[in-house]
């Protein structure tokens, strides 16, 4: 079986997540893969989709693309799989409207001409199935073997309230800022720290930035205490998949969150974490993980077995393969 991905690039966390880290699963498997961009010029476009009668499968990472263009590629490729993670047929959080006509005419197509759908989560599942019944949540995955649980705390230092994330959910975290900054008068034995490439400043609350980077994403998640995930409760929000979450739990690092979309799933209250609706709620929870280190030992543990019974490669990539393998098998 061969199989070609087109992603964005080799950086971004959503394919390295959702594409990337499967590959040495699916060549142990025996099947051939290859990876390609997105690609800038039509000349390029065409070269490239002359080739895909070559390939079993074509396989697409997000990208939403024109009628007219994608007419072309169903023309070319015997297969194609379709998967994402974002709520990509809405406009973005930061949008005063988001309804997109261009944005859901391109999905519809699309959705009604592939030959299968992976979906992040339930809430995007459910915008496929109007177009395709053929659609299965895949839940974004962890490989366990580059995370370790944080050992018990035994310094007597402050504790760190993390935060890790690309610069584009920043401001879900701008908004916590008033809170951060209320609960430090209250009790002033925590510093927030934020793993980005770019960074929120306070007068009131001490910020500890720093730059991510692959190599020290690890440790850095190690190093905090209690990790937050605010987001607002909106359509695109609902589609996000969880990874901040998904990565705290896996260091041992109890969470608190907007109980939006799949953070619904992952997040049990009282349990591996806390939901957060309101301010008061994010201040009381927060002080409550703050003040308690035993507390956030148990609800940590109990977050790294959350992942480790359903979200690790090893538990989904055995589904990825099967889906592969379905289309491939399957006739027409």
């Amino acid at each position: 079986m061969k199989i070609a991905f087109l992603i964005h690039s080799l950086e971004i966390n959503s394919c390295r997540y959702r594409v990337l880290q499967y590959l040495p699963y699916l060549k142990k498997a025996g099947i051939d893969v290859s990876i390609h961009l997105f690609k800038r010029t039509w000349r390029d476009k065409l070269s490239f989709y002359k080739m895909l009668g070559q390939y079993d499968i074509f396989y697409i990472h997000r990208k939403l693309f024109p009628p007219l263009e994608f007419a072309y590629i169903r023309r070319k490729a015997r297969k194609i799989i379709y998967d994402f993670d974002d709520a990509i047929m809405y406009r973005s959080s930061s949008s005063k409207n988001p309804y997109s006509l261009s944005r859901r005419i391109k999905f519809a197509y699309m959705m009604r001409r592939v030959d299968f759908i992976s979906a992040g989560n339930n809430f995007l599942k459910s915008e496929v199935l109007p177009y395709n019944p053929h659609v299965e949540v895949i839940p974004t995955s962890i490989d366990l073997s580059r995370y370790t649980t944080k050992e018990p705390s035994r310094q007597k230092g402050p504790v760190i309230v993390g935060w890790l994330g690309s610069s584009s959910t920043l401001k879900y975290l701008k908004n916590l800022m008033p809170i951060f900054e209320k609960l430090y008068q209250r009790y002033p034995h925590f510093q927030l720290k934020i793993v980005c490439d770019q960074f929120l400043d306070s007068s009131k609350v001490p910020v500890i930035k720093k730059k991510w980077s692959s190599e020290t994403e690890a440790a850095d998640l190690k190093s905090f205490d209690i990790g937050v995930m605010p987001l607002r409760d909106d359509l695109w929000s609902r589609g996000k998949c969880g990874l901040k979450i998904l990565q705290y739990f896996s260091a041992g690092v109890p969470a608190v969150c907007t109980p939006v979309g799949i953070n619904r799933d992952i997040v049990q209250d009282k349990v591996n974490g806390y939901w957060a609706q309101n301010d008061k709620q994010w201040e009381d929870k927060l002080l409550t993980l703050i003040q308690n280190k035993a507390l956030r030992r148990k609800m940590g543990l109990a977050g790294r077995k959350t992942v480790e019974n359903r979200y690790t490669v090893e538990v989904n990539a055995p589904r990825f393969l099967g889906i592969l393998k379905k289309i491939y098998g399957r006739n027409g």
